[in-house]
């Protein structure tokens, strides 16, 4: 890798990539400093301390929503707006062909859809934040128009992340989307690591269990680039063909199938559920009295952070987003038809619907274990505090998982620039 690095800055062209890359870096940074006025900080401040949902909306985000900056929201709407688009591919016929035949011009009008999808995402995101803000009085000025300032404020922000993360993949490298969640997260952790500095002075370090932490944490983070970069390889041989007065052996491939098909998403979501409804009950102020104090009261007891029923619900929900997810990135109907139609098949295995019933096999067993690992993988933060007793660190394995997936992304880029530099060479010469 490193090696890699250091023949990618030799290249000018992938040098100056990395440098754009960098520069956007710099202007995401100087965003998140860009604050939304008229501000009650205090009140903002007691707030966070009170929801758990605006503190995950805000490590998503780099630390934007807790200071309540104009990309207060970060790239999250874009995020859902990807999502809902490309399950809408699989559900809605029109847009199955128009992204499987409609070429360059039917990503582009899918393209289209997702920014607009996106608007309408932020908007009522950006609409539901601020009259909660409004009516909690983190805001000095309450009126109608100063609202209306925010609400666009807000979704301005994410519509400028999400064209600098798409001048980010044109003009740099790797999926621009992704490096900046990635830079979003990165910049949290001096902030976690001071945390934990400050309160293990006032209680006491446990240094076996940060010892043991640290160790837990390396072996997680080679676990996780195992299951990203881990292959379920299934042979395929080609038919011969005759070309004319010449016949050609059949060749042999594989179709590889990944571990990890869901990524992230599946902790993602399962996280947002878990998190919104306590969310929500303290933005329609029904925490304190009323039918929604016993509903609140419950979900503070049983439904804490590190409460065996909250990690419970929490691995099951992940184990189904994993499996709904994966059903839906992996078509197994369609790598079946382009086996049949190319003249290729799986030794063994008679084409159509018993080629689909296999794959089928192999993608159940896969998923299941790359289920587990992200249920695991999910409650394994809460488990490790409540276990070790080390209250005072911090092991986001989302995070890391998200860390991991865009650094290998983009090293692997950086490597196919380096390849395809290299062939240019040879045809030079």
């Amino acid at each position: 890798m490193l090696d890699n690095l250091r023949a990618a800055w030799t290249v000018p062209d992938i040098r100056a990539r990395i440098g754009f890359v960098f520069f956007a870096f710099a202007v995401f940074v100087f965003m998140i400093h860009v604050q939304i006025p008229g501000v009650n900080v205090k009140r903002w401040e007691e707030l966070l301390a009170q929801g758990t949902f605006y503190n995950f909306l805000g490590f998503l985000s780099g630390g934007a929503l807790q200071r309540l900056s104009v990309i207060a929201m970060g790239i999250t709407p874009y995020i859902n707006a990807s999502i809902i688009m490309q399950l809408m591919t699989v559900v809605l016929p029109q847009l199955e062909e128009m992204a499987k035949k409609g070429g360059e011009e039917g990503r582009k009008k899918i393209s289209r859809y997702t920014r607009w999808l996106t608007i309408v995402l932020a908007f009522i995101q950006a609409t539901t934040m601020s009259i909660a803000m409004q009516r909690s009085g983190v805001f000095y000025d309450t009126s109608f128009p100063f609202l209306l300032f925010v609400i666009v404020t807000l979704v301005s922000g994410t519509l400028f992340l999400m064209w600098l993360g798409e001048q980010i993949t044109d003009k740099g490298i790797g999926n621009g989307v992704s490096l900046i969640i990635f830079v979003g997260i990165v910049l949290r952790y001096p902030t976690y690591l001071s945390q934990t500095i400050a309160v293990g002075e006032k209680q006491g370090f446990n240094w076996f269990g940060l010892v043991l932490f640290i160790a837990i944490a390396l072996i997680t983070v080679i676990s996780i680039v195992f299951m990203y970069q881990g292959q379920r390889r299934i042979p395929v041989q080609q038919a011969r063909r005759v070309v004319g007065r010449k016949m050609y052996a059949g060749r042999s491939s594989y179709i590889p199938l990944r571990l990890n098909n869901a990524g992230v998403i599946s902790i993602i979501f399962a996280i947002s559920i878990l998190l919104l409804p306590q969310q929500a009950l303290s933005w329609l102020g029904t925490t304190q009295s009323g039918p929604g104090a016993a509903v609140s009261s419950f979900l503070n007891t049983w439904f804490s952070p590190n409460s065996f029923l909250y990690n419970f619900v929490y691995f099951v929900l992940v184990v189904l987003f994993t499996f709904f997810y994966s059903a839906i990135v992996v078509n197994t109907r369609d790598i079946a038809d382009n086996l049949k139609k190319s003249g290729s098949f799986i030794p063994g295995i008679r084409p159509g619907q018993p080629t689909v019933d296999y794959i089928n096999k192999i993608l159940l067993r896969i998923t299941t274990v790359s289920a587990v690992y992200l249920g695991l993988l999910a409650i394994l933060p809460s488990t490790l505090q409540r276990g070790l007793g080390v209250t005072t660190f911090y092991l986001g394995s989302t995070s890391l998982l998200i860390i991991v997936g865009v650094a290998l992304d983009t090293m692997t880029q950086i490597e196919a620039r380096l390849a395809m530099r290299d062939y240019k060479g040879f045809i030079k010469r």
